[in-house]
C-alpha cells in the first residue's frame, strides 16, 4: 500500500509530464482501478477499455486535482464517471426480472454457505447493465438515488426500483449457489 504523500510526490512528477511517474501511477493504482471498472461493466475487456479511458482522462486533466481529499479517491471517482458515461452512451434503460439465461458466472461455487467476495462480484457482473450500474453506484459508491438518477439520466423512482430488483436478482443467485454447495 503506497502512503497518500508518496502518492502526491508521483503526481507531482505526472503534472510534470514525466512518462516514467506515469507509468509508475498507473502500475500502482491500475489493479485497484480495475477492480473498480470490472464492477460497472460485463466482461474484462470492457472493463479495461473503461480504465484506460479513464487514465487518459485523468492525465488529460491532471491540474484539477485540487489536494482536496485523497488523490487515488479522485481517481476513483473519475473511473467510476468513465464507466458510466460509457453505459448511457452504449446501453438504454432496461428493466427485467431475470439474468441472462445464458449469463456464465465468474465463480459458481460457495463454499460452507459462505460466498467469497470473488463469488459475489461474479454474481453482480451476471446482472443486467442498469441494474448492475445502480447497485453499484448505491451499495458499493454510496450515491443516492438522486444522484444516481442524475448520473445515469434516470428518475429517483426508477433508481430506487431498479435497486430493489437488483437485489432480488442477487438474492435469488446467491440461494440458487447455496443450494448446488
Amino acid at each position: 500500500m503506497i502512503s497518500q504523500d508518496n502518492l502526491l510526490r508521483i503526481w507531482e512528477g505526472c503534472k510534470a509530464n514525466n512518462r516514467k511517474q506515469q507509468e509508475l501511477l498507473y502500475r500502482l493504482l491500475s489493479p485497484r482501478m480495475m477492480a473498480v471498472c470490472m464492477r460497472y461493466t460485463s466482461d474484462r475487456d470492457e472493463a479495461q477499455d473503461v480504465m484506460q479511458e479513464g487514465f487518459i482522462k485523468i492525465f488529460k486533466n491532471i491540474n484539477n486535482y485540487r489536494g482536496e481529499g485523497s488523490l487515488e479517491g479522485w481517481i476513483r471517482r473519475i473511473m467510476v464517471h468513465t464507466a458510466i458515461s460509457r453505459y448511457r452512451k452504449l446501453k438504454p434503460v432496461t428493466l427485467t426480472d431475470e439474468v441472462p439465461e445464458n449469463s456464465t458466472p465468474y465463480y459458481t461455487s460457495a463454499q460452507n454457505n459462505n460466498l467469497e467476495a470473488k463469488e459475489l462480484m461474479g454474481i453482480i457482473q451476471q446482472l443486467p447493465n442498469t441494474y448492475r450500474s445502480v447497485f453499484n453506484l448505491y451499495a458499493i459508491e454510496g450515491y443516492s438515488h438522486q444522484e444516481i438518477g442524475s448520473m445515469l439520466g434516470i428518475s429517483e423512482l426508477l433508481s430506487r426500483t431498479t435497486l430493489h430488483r437488483a437485489r432480488g436478482i442477487l438474492k435469488k443467485k446467491v440461494m440458487q449457489l447455496d443450494a448446488v454447495a
